[in-house]
């Protein structure tokens, strides 16, 4: 990593295209890694190989997916010829969470505790490893929690009093159309459900299809409230609003 003035580079890459953003985070980082899992993200791969060929890439497999996402990950691999690190949840944890509260106790609950030990706590384990890391997160996915959202920033959900971590947005700004005008253009990969359908996809049971002229995250977790719908892999986007 070379040296990183974080107010700096966030004036430089304000409104800036995805491929400048994604091109100063990987001159600036060598232990980066993209966090892969729906459209944008395959994206944001697809742009970074043309940049640089030894990118590292890591998904979260809760164990809850839908079939056609865990197709859609393999196909990704074989796609690029690249490795993608698969993270999965702990047994200590899973296990005794399922043992007293069920396998769908988020209906009633929320969805933060499955949340948690599903996807953020694996997600903790690999941001310990790196200096930086690259999502595919949108501002107009969620207007109640996105909006104030950097192209890039000191995630402060995941850094630590010895370590600071760095994220980068590169498709920030970006709108759904643009993004799939990317997947056509350049014949990227694409999970089936999105022909379903599903416009932003998670786990199984927290996921269906919206319906003509809904939002695109009405399908995520719909019996909570718009200001809930993050699961805490950005969970600094809750605390700042």
């Amino acid at each position: 990593m070379t040296s990183f003035d974080i107010q700096t580079i966030q004036t430089e890459l304000q409104n800036k295209k995805p491929r400048s953003i994604l091109k100063a985070a990987l001159e600036n980082f060598d232990n980066i890694a993209i966090s892969f899992s729906g459209a944008e993200d395959v994206v944001v791969i697809d742009m970074a190989l043309n940049i640089r060929k030894d990118i590292k890439v890591f998904s979260l497999d809760t164990g809850r997916l839908h079939p056609e996402t865990y197709q859609f990950i393999e196909k990704v691999r074989k796609h690029y010829k690249i490795e993608i690190e698969i993270l999965s949840p702990e047994r200590e944890l899973l296990e005794p969470f399922v043992k007293e509260k069920g396998l769908f106790s988020f209906y009633e609950e929320g969805h933060q505790q499955c949340c948690g030990i599903r996807k953020v706590e694996p997600l903790r384990r690999k941001l310990l490893q790196l200096d930086a890391w690259i999502t595919g997160q949108r501002k107009d996915q969620s207007l109640d929690t996105r909006q104030d959202v950097p192209e890039v920033q000191i995630d402060t959900a995941f850094s630590s009093d010895e370590k600071q971590l760095i994220k980068f947005n590169p498709l920030l700004n970006w709108s759904s159309a643009q993004v799939w005008d990317h997947i056509e253009a350049y014949q990227v990969p694409y999970n089936e459900l999105h022909q379903k359908g599903f416009i932003s996809i998670g786990c199984e049971p927290c996921t269906r299809s919206a319906l003509p002229n809904q939002h695109e995250r009405a399908g995520r977790w719909w019996w909570e409230e718009a200001t809930k719908k993050e699961c805490g892999l950005h969970a600094g986007n809750v605390d700042s609003k």
